[in-house]
């Protein structure tokens, strides 16, 4: 590779770097400003919520047949995207009978500790007096009995299990890219290193400018200095002409 086409390619990799710094900027913007929080943390923007599922629980089993079921499994470390159920009583009850077994929803369940699962409904029931009972398992379990259920109360006012919403779908490779990102490592590989990157080459190219315009006036100052050697030389060849025109006459009005 000559030095114009590595000159080239440093140019494109560097305009590429600066984009990708500009995008995740712009989006960390969108995502503060659009998004509010969950009770976990959880970044919630038009009704969505994505969130990396980070156990097994949902992996493919053999006990477990989903082939009747629009999302399959869920490998540890998918992107879900989860369908906020709704704040308004009303539309929250219409929300949950339209939900199907089968389906899967995103829920904080309290154990010794609220954690947030996301597990398939085994069964929903509506209550005569209002609410419904859910009850839902994981797909992956261990023998064909060996399965834990939750049980919600959707009638329990202001209940710590609750469910957050219902999955509508998933992508394995972005979960991986966003469990990537969430590491320390990831800060330093896509945020600070690319700083780093712009700022050298900013640096470089101030230095690159500022060499040139040094070398310039250095070349000015020679050829200044040259000029004024080249008339001192002209000077000094035309006096030297003068001088020996002069010893000339002198010589010849002696002889006369």
């Amino acid at each position: 590779m000559n030095k114009d086409k590595l000159k080239k390619f440093g140019n494109i990799l560097s305009n590429v770097v600066v984009y990708i710094f500009l995008a995740v900027c712009i989006l960390s913007v969108i995502l503060t400003v659009f998004s509010k929080k969950d009770a976990d943390g959880a970044a919630e923007i038009f009704g969505y919520q994505m969130r990396v599922v980070t156990s097994d629980s949902m992996a493919e089993c053999k006990y477990t047949d989903v082939s009747d079921f629009k999302i399959k499994s869920i490998p540890s470390r998918s992107m879900v995207f989860v369908r906020v159920r709704p704040d308004d009583p009303a539309e929250a009850n219409e929300w949950y009978r339209s939900l199907q077994v089968g389906d899967i929803l995103t829920f904080r369940y309290v154990y010794t500790t609220q954690i947030t699962i996301t597990h398939r409904i085994v069964s929903i029931t509506e209550k005569e007096t209002g609410g419904f009972i859910i009850e839902l398992a994981g797909d992956n379990k261990n023998a064909e009995d060996g399965q834990l259920f939750q049980v919600i109360d959707t009638s329990i006012p202001n209940n710590t299990n609750y469910v957050i919403g219902k999955v509508t779908g998933q992508i394995y490779w972005l979960g991986v890219v966003m469990s990537f990102l969430m590491q320390p490592i990831s800060i330093v590989l896509l945020i600070i290193l690319p700083c780093l990157l712009i700022i050298s080459g900013e640096v470089l190219k101030i230095v690159k400018v500022l060499t040139a315009d040094k070398k310039a006036k250095q070349q000015e100052e020679m050829r200044a200095r040259e000029r004024e050697l080249e008339e001192l030389r002209s000077r000094l060849a035309l006096l030297e002409k003068e001088t020996n025109a002069a010893k000339t006459e002198n010589g010849e009005g002696e002889q006369s």
